[in-house]
């Protein structure tokens, strides 16, 4: 084990880095219950910009519609589980690979958690392109694929050569960022929704991952 001193600098680490990226997130809750006219006057007008573009594109509608399948939490949370075997079988990263899919299956859970506490009501778009069930605050799609992309990034990097560390975050925020724009794009989501998501993923992961590297002493990463 590391000496308290240094777990504790981890935890506050952790800490910081997470209220950093949460406090937007418990902002933008804030001003959407509040029902701020700005806000909500630009959300409603990036989602009826953004649904008559898909409306007059059905291959766009039929693509972002595929995207949202694929980005289901059960799907890609079972990819990334998988992943998480295959580090631990693999390559003997047993610590590492049991840290990621905690943190994982935690974001997916804190995220339900969080959008039965805002209670937003989804986006009503007259000839509607998509319907989704649920809350929609924070954006459940964006949440996940966010904490999934940041926590699989941490969980290969001892993997990786110097052009991997370059490929997988970029493949990975790419996902992220296209993840969003689906949920705009669809009408199921407002853009405070998605950033909100964006932000809390990160959050979740980046904190859980600082509070683990720097917890105890890790003996089975690879340099």
């Amino acid at each position: 084990m590391r000496p308290l001193p240094v777990r504790r600098r981890a935890l506050t680490r952790a800490a910081v880095f997470g209220i950093a990226f949460t406090v937007p997130v418990a902002l933008l809750a804030y001003l959407v219950r509040a029902q701020v006219t700005g806000v909500l006057r630009l959300d409603h007008q990036a989602i009826l910009a953004a649904t008559d573009v898909t409306r007059e594109h059905p291959e766009l509608r039929h693509a972002l519609l595929v995207w949202q399948e694929l980005f289901q939490a059960r799907w890609l949370n079972l990819a990334a589980t998988l992943v998480c075997v295959w580090v631990w079988r693999r390559h003997g990263l047993t610590t590492r690979a049991l840290w990621a899919f905690l943190t994982i299956m935690a974001a997916w859970g804190l995220q339900l958690g969080a959008k039965g506490l805002v209670q937003r009501t989804r986006p009503v778009v007259e000839d509607a392109v998509a319907h989704a069930p649920g809350s929609s605050f924070p954006s459940g799609h964006a949440t996940n694929t966010a904490a999934v992309a940041v926590t699989v990034t941490l969980l290969v990097w001892p993997l990786l050569g110097p052009r991997g560390r370059i490929v997988v975050p970029v493949v990975a925020t790419t996902c992220v960022l296209l993840t969003g724009l689906d949920r705009v794009m669809l009408g199921v989501h407002f853009p405070s929704d998605v950033v909100a998501g964006f932000a809390l993923g990160t959050a979740l992961a980046g904190a859980s991952y600082l509070g683990y590297s720097g917890w105890s002493a890790v003996t089975d990463e690879r340099p």
